[in-house]
């Protein structure tokens, strides 16, 4: 067999001799068997590894969700309409009697046909459209329609008022010296008499309180009244009430004037007011009252001439106050043309009825009860005719709706609040019977709230059936609460959304709980909200429990009902979080997220116990893959908790609850380990050894493990055990099962190639390079699974730190697949050993007359057409593999081919040279090939050095031999012992001392133990010191310990001392009297360093300097390229100096 095949066996003996996962496995008695050992069946039939990791990736994607906190982005999946929410007709306002129903259509078409004042733009002033929406609001036929009317008719029409609100003015003239005035005004109704007639020719005049008509008498007294003065100023604010009664509504008008009220003072008053003047104007006014009070002589004069100063009025015709009533800004005019006013005053206006002649009114029914029944009538009628489904109604009123309901609220004399308390009650009402939207309830709230500081003012009648109307609607909107899941889903939005304003309505209420003297709620709301919460989930928990696990079931069979529930719990946990707990602590401050997940999660653990106990004496595969199914999902639900800021999951029932589920998760990892052999045994089965596709170099075997292995990590990371000591026993026995998986696998690939080897030949490469590159590719996942198998290890583990055992078991898997990879590289790579045999000879041969590159072309051209073929077929770290195989067979050839020719010219060498270089370019492809540092270690210095030292001369030879000697370094310092020396040269006698001190920890060399040690002191390399001969020291018996203290001269020049090479060669033997002596070990200094030659002697003593501690050795293989060199060459001085050695390497023989 050549060499190059030797190589390979002695690899592959390497292989077979490093101690792996795989010999043990086949230590064990019943894995004598050289076929791979196949998994024992259990519960999973053979073939169903299939089935069983299908299954396993449905619990790694169960998991994938629960990584982290959720978002509620992820959760709300959907915008559908929102489930309907139960309604009751009954919960809706009393039921009207046939009486009462013909009592409140009388009042509506009342109102209609006795409205008042200016209809707005949106509100419809078509009589004949009121009624007509009336009729059918009442659902009455023309007939009865009509004699209702009639009836309305006859009966006495209503009397109407004015509420005038007189709130403040600005911006008014200063009448005053001080700058300021002292406004009041006086206001009153101009009736159909005292209207002013058309306008003559005359200087315009408007009427004015103070003086009086010409036309007509004063008005009477009681048609006028007065508000109080406010003194100095020009922006008073008065927020004074009247009530006017009106004839005529189309003819009356409200008039008001605003006055400066001006005391009668004397003269001496009116100068003491002298500090009180301001300005050019003041001092004017100032004057004038001066000269008048002259005039008067301090005392009144005529009324006339004492009148208060003018500073505008208003009229406004009673017809063209809006029937919702006017709350603005009015511009002040002027009583003539010539009058200067300024200013605008602040009026709120109502166009109200005191009398009506219905039946309601005659009854004692309020104009507050009327409206509520009318608005309740309406709202009904309004809502029937929307969509059916129609959920999103806010209560937008058609316009002839609007308008009644406007017309009656004024007429009824109905305050702002009390609107709003009607809308809210009669709403609320019926959304309880027919759905609304929140949003529009939650305006009512708003509305209501707006209008609050009138709450004083609201009947006790009133204030209860407000009071009723909250407690009806939070009774209902806690209804809706117990049965959150069902009415408002965490994964719609529009739900979502809902919920979101119910709470802000619920969270309205108890901003009017403070002001009602009768409390509408019996405790506090949040606590009635937290009630219900906690009610709601028992409530949909038990519901969950009795159809996933009831009670008459064997445990094994509600074992899947329980996972199922808990993994719908976690669900609901999410949501919990991600949904429903912000919205209850952000508008009620109710922590619902703590409370639900401290009621379910004790729940849970509850009925976990229960049924892992009824379990434990039933433990088989079946009952323990389902258990530890439900282990994973009650651990997520830990893990959710503790993910939480500030939250410790020691607090909970389910701390602990790892420990019943320890049988079944141990008896599911041995299924796992037999599933997983399954799966792979199927796998190799049916592959081709042909790559997946054309990016991928493996095949779809290779694809098949790591995505196992993967799986087999991530699951491990989901079961994160929580007991250390528990973790670590599982976490080794799970990485020795996975390291066990794989190399079962890769016996079934070797076996599978080896099974088509028989007449494929050639065509084998290519099944080679796809298993070299599945168990890389297989290597590298087991690896990253491996690693991602850590378990705590307590407060002493390390972070980031493998712990031992996963340590110990990661390294010996990738070196057992490391050898398994330089095992298919060597039979890839074997089937180029006869072509680079081949090659090399042909340069070897090659004639010295033709050029090296085209000696060495024929090899270069072999080498890159097969390459190209393998970085075609092998990824990276593969090539890599076989390119430092192919290296080594390379170099193992140039050896053999340099061993077998001898005396050749220096030509050969230097074309193996040359060769040698080519090859180094070639594998290291300008960075993309094999780094330098590896092609130029290793073979590749023995290489060269035998080239260098075949272009030396026998002398250069010899020098390198020394040098060699000089290079040496004992591996094994204590070994061979130690020998202290001490050294140096004489210049002025050109002498070299050397003493030999003592040695230590010689080689028992005699039979007795111990040996008769010397020293034999010599210089070399020879041609430099020619005359000089070798000096021995005295033997001392028995001892391994001598101590010598002998100084020998040596008589030689400086110069040759200073050559390369030069050295002193101490070589320790055994003496024996009856044989030849024994070689204990060797040792050279270099003279290059020491005192009188390496620097200037210092002193006198011929002892000078440190002793030196060298340490023998053997010589080693590096020392004896040179000597092959010098065996091969036939001169005189190279035999003889071979000669010497061959002497002193049979003194080495008898070395034990």
């Amino acid at each position: 067999m050549s060499t190059l095949m030797e190589i390979k066996t002695s690899v592959l003996r390497q292989v077979q001799a490093c101690p792996s996962f795989r010999r043990k496995a086949e230590q064990e008695p019943e894995s004598s068997s050289t076929d791979p050992q196949e998994p024992a069946t259990g519960a999973w039939k053979p073939g169903d590894g299939v089935e069983f990791f299908a299954h396993m990736r449905l619990i790694l994607k169960k998991g994938d969700g629960r990584q982290g906190l959720p978002c509620p982005e992820v959760l709300l999946r959907s915008g559908s309409p929102a489930p309907a929410e139960p309604v009751d007709p009954n919960r809706g306002l009393r039921a009207l009697t046939q009486e009462e129903v013909e009592m409140l259509y009388e009042e509506a078409l009342y109102t209609v046909l006795h409205r008042a004042g200016t209809m707005g733009p949106d509100q419809v002033d078509d009589e004949e459209a009121l009624l007509g929406y009336l009729q059918q609001v009442f659902g009455t036929n023309p007939e009865e329609h009509a004699d209702a009317i009639a009836r309305v008719k006859k009966a006495k029409a209503p009397t109407y008022a004015l509420k005038v609100s007189v709130m403040r003015a600005k911006n008014l003239l200063a009448k005053d010296p001080n700058g300021f005035s002292d406004p009041y005004c006086m206001l009153g109704i101009l009736p159909a008499s005292g209207a002013p007639r058309e306008p003559s020719g005359q200087k315009e005049q408007r009427f004015s309180f103070r003086k009086g008509s010409k036309r007509s008498g004063p008005l009477p007294a009681k048609c006028i009244q007065v508000t109080e003065v406010k003194s100095s100023t020009l922006n008073p604010v008065w927020k004074e009430h009247f009530l006017f009664e009106i004839e005529d509504v189309s003819t009356d008008q409200l008039h008001l004037d605003i006055w400066d009220h001006d005391d009668d003072v004397s003269l001496a008053e009116a100068c003491r007011k002298l500090n009180e003047v301001i300005g050019l104007k003041g001092m004017s006014r100032y004057f004038k009252q001066i000269v008048k009070s002259a005039r008067t002589n301090g005392t009144a004069g005529p009324t006339e001439d004492h009148t208060d100063d003018f500073l505008g009025c208003l009229n406004i015709p009673v017809r063209e106050v809006p029937v919702a009533g006017a709350d603005r800004w009015f511009k002040l005019e002027p009583r003539s043309s010539a009058s200067r006013v300024q200013g605008d005053c602040h009026l709120v206006l109502k166009l109200i009825t005191t009398q009506r002649d219905t039946a309601m009114s005659q009854r004692g029914r309020s104009g507050f009860l009327s409206y509520l029944l009318l608005l309740s009538r309406v709202l009904r009628f309004e809502h029937r005719v929307e969509e059916p489904n129609s959920s999103s109604w806010c209560g937008e009123l058609s316009g002839p709706g609007t308008t009644v309901l406007c017309l009656h609220g004024a007429q009824s004399n109905l305050s702002p609040l009390q609107l709003a308390v009607l809308h809210w009650q009669v709403s609320s009402r019926h959304h309880q019977t027919r759905t609304l939207d929140y949003g529009y309830l939650l305006g009512l709230l708003e509305d209501m709230q707006a209008h609050w500081e009138e709450a004083a003012l609201l009947p006790q009648e009133q204030e209860e059936s407000l009071a009723d109307s909250f407690s009806a609607f939070s009774e209902f909107g806690l209804r809706l609460l117990r049965q959150l899941r069902d009415y408002f889903p965490a994964t719609n939005s529009t739900a979502v959304y809902r919920l979101e304003l119910l709470l802000k309505c619920l969270d309205k209420l108890q901003l009017f709980q403070p002001s009602f003297e009768i409390c509408p709620f019996e405790t506090e709301l949040n606590t009635d909200i937290a009630a219900a919460l906690k009610r709601g989930n028992r409530e949909w928990y038990d519901k969950l429990l009795n159809a996933k696990t009831p009670r008459e079931q064997p445990a094994p069979q509600r074992l899947g009902g329980l996972v199922e529930l808990a993994d719908i719990i976690y669900e609901d946990l999410q949501s919990c979080y991600g949904i429903y707990a912000s919205l209850f602590h952000g508008i009620l401050k109710v922590d619902f997220f703590t409370l639900t997940f401290r009621q379910l999660e004790r729940l849970v653990a509850e009925e976990a116990w229960v049924l892992t106990e009824e379990l434990s004496p039933k433990m088989n595969l079946e009952v323990a893959s389902g258990l530890f199914e439900l282990y994973l999902t009650l651990a997520d639900i830990q893990r959710f908790w503790s993910c939480i800021p500030g939250r410790d999951s020691r607090s909970l029932a389910l701390a602990g609850i790892h420990t019943p589920f320890l049988p079944a998760v141990k008896l599911w990892l041995q299924v796992l380990r037999d599933q997983a052999k399954w799966r792979l045994q199927g796998a190799v089965d049916v592959d081709t050894l042909e790559s997946v596709d054309a990016t991928s170099k493996h095949s779809s075997s290779a694809a098949t493990a790591s995505l196992c292995l993967s799986h087999i990590q991530e699951l491990w990371v989901r079961l994160a055990w929580p007991d250390p000591a528990q973790a670590q026993g599982l976490g080794t026995q799970l990485s020795q099962d996975m390291c066990e998986t794989v190399l079962f696998y890769t016996e079934l690939l070797r076996k599978k190639v080896d099974t088509q080897s028989g007449a494929a030949g050639e065509a084998m490469s290519e099944p080679l390079c796809v298993v070299l590159n599945n168990v890389e590719l297989v290597r590298r996942a087991s690896g990253q699974a491996l690693r991602g198998l850590v378990w705590p290890e307590g407060a002493f583990g390390l972070e980031g730190v493998l712990p031992r055992p996963l340590l110990s078991c990661t390294q010996a898997l990738d070196e057992d697949l490391q050898r398994e990879a330089r095992t298919v590289t060597a039979h890839l790579t074997s089937k180029m050993v006869a072509d680079i045999r081949k090659y090399v000879q042909h340069i070897s041969l090659s004639p010295d007359s033709i050029q090296n590159d085209e000696a060495v072309a024929p090899l270069m051209k072999y080498l890159d057409e097969k390459l190209a073929l393998l970085s075609a077929s092998l990824v990276k770290e593969n090539l890599s593999r076989v390119l430092e195989a192919l290296w080594e067979l390379l170099l193992q050839a140039i050896l053999q081919a340099l061993g077998t020719n001898s005396d050749v010219s220096a030509d050969f060498y230097g074309r193996f040279h040359f060769t040698l270089e080519a090859l180094v370019s070639f594998f290291h492809a300008e960075g993309q090939g094999l780094p330098l540092e590896s092609l130029r270690d290793g073979s590749y210095k023995r290489l060269e050095e035998e080239l260098r030292l075949h272009k030396c001369s026998t002398r250069e030879c010899i020098e390198q031999f020394y040098l060699d000697k000089l290079k040496q370094r004992s591996l094994e310092q204590n070994r061979f012992g130690r020998l202290s020396v001490r050294c140096h040269y004489e210049a002025a006698e050109q002498r070299l001392a050397v003493e030999v001190l003592h040695a230590a920890d010689l080689l028992p060399l005699d039979t007795n133990g111990l040996s008769d040690p010397f020293v034999i002191v010599e210089l070399g390399p020879p041609h430099l010191f020619p005359l000089v001969r070798s000096q021995r020291t005295q033997v001392k018996a028995r001892t391994l310990h001598p101590v010598y203290d002998e100084l020998f001269h040596f008589s030689v020049p400086a110069e040759p001392c200073r050559r390369r090479g030069a050295c002193v060669l101490f070589t320790v033997m055994d003496h024996d009297w009856l044989s030849t002596n024994d070689f204990a070990g060797e040792a050279a200094l270099g003279l290059g360093s020491i005192s009188g030659l390496a620097r200037p002697q210092v002193g006198g003593s011929v002892r000078a300097g440190q002793p030196t501690t060298l340490h023998l050795r053997r010589p080693r293989a590096q020392v004896k390229s040179a000597l092959r060199m010098l065996e091969g060459r036939n001169n005189k001085e190279a035999q003889e100096f071979v000669k010497k050695l061959k002497e002193l390497e049979k003194c080495m023989e008898s070395d034990p």
